[in-house]
């Protein structure tokens, strides 16, 4: 089994002694119960991480790690790949989220399409992204990962179309299964650069929101013959790419 992964500030030169403490110490000493002996890692999730000991557990949340490792450096992605995600009903935000997360997705931008059921208004919204956030960094600590993806700020079509206009690949899933498109599985993508992906809300992408990403430069593709749920095609969308651009070899 893989060493379990811990979120810190800052990582401390390479022999140092580490003291695990706070809501990450409370889980490493009280749910995930380490014992000494055992290995862990640290890691600030901006791709910086080193391995380490426990040498001790005290009380209820203090882990005393040890041995600490180089402090090593995960190379940052290429192709990057950014899944810009309507906001669905619920807690199926949290659930793409999640899902992407432990994937492989790089950027979340979370999106108020014209259909969206869901609003993200005042306090409600700014509880509803830091909930976004925190799922994707215990997401991020639950799949191993180092590097945890970004979420970005609540974004208007307008702000949508401007990422795709720069992205080297954009794209927009269309809901429709009998879509003629072109399906992303067999589509040309870019080597390296930036991949941007745009997943609608249960009730699709409005036509003049496609009108604008289209002239943004994002074409229409679609993922298969069954139609998934928005919560669902970004994880389904971003395995495909893994895989299609050697990230997964």
């Amino acid at each position: 089994m893989t060493a379990p992964v811990f979120v810190v500030d800052e990582l401390v030169p390479h022999g140092s002694t580490y003291l695990l403490e706070g809501p990450e110490g409370r889980h490493a000493v009280s749910v995930k119960r380490l014992q000494p002996g055992e290995a862990v890692v640290l890691t600030d999730g901006r791709g910086h991480w080193a391995e380490g000991v426990v040498e001790a557990a005290e009380g209820k949340d203090r882990l005393v790690v040890g041995g600490l490792a180089e402090v090593r450096e995960e190379p940052v992605p290429n192709p990057r790949i950014t899944v810009v995600q309507a906001l669905p009903k619920g807690d199926r935000g949290e659930l793409a989220v999640e899902t992407m997360t432990e994937t492989g997705v790089d950027a979340i931008v979370p999106w108020s399409a014209a259909r969206c059921i869901t609003q993200w208004k005042g306090e409600r919204g700014a509880k509803a992204l830091a909930k976004w956030r925190a799922t994707a960094r215990e997401a991020g600590k639950q799949s191993r990962r180092t590097r945890f993806p970004e979420v970005a700020e609540l974004a208007s079509g307008k702000q949508v179309a401007a990422l795709l206009a720069r992205a080297d690949f954009a794209a927009v899933l269309h809901e429709d299964r009998d879509f003629p498109g072109e399906a992303l599985a067999t589509c040309e993508l870019p080597p390296s650069g930036e991949i941007v992906l745009v997943v609608g809300p249960e009730g699709g992408v409005a036509p003049q929101e496609l009108e604008l990403f289209a002239q943004a430069g994002a074409g229409a593709y679609r993922l298969g013959r069954s139609v998934l749920r928005t919560s669902t095609a970004g994880t389904a969308a971003v395995a495909l790419l893994l895989g299609r651009t050697g990230r997964w070899s």
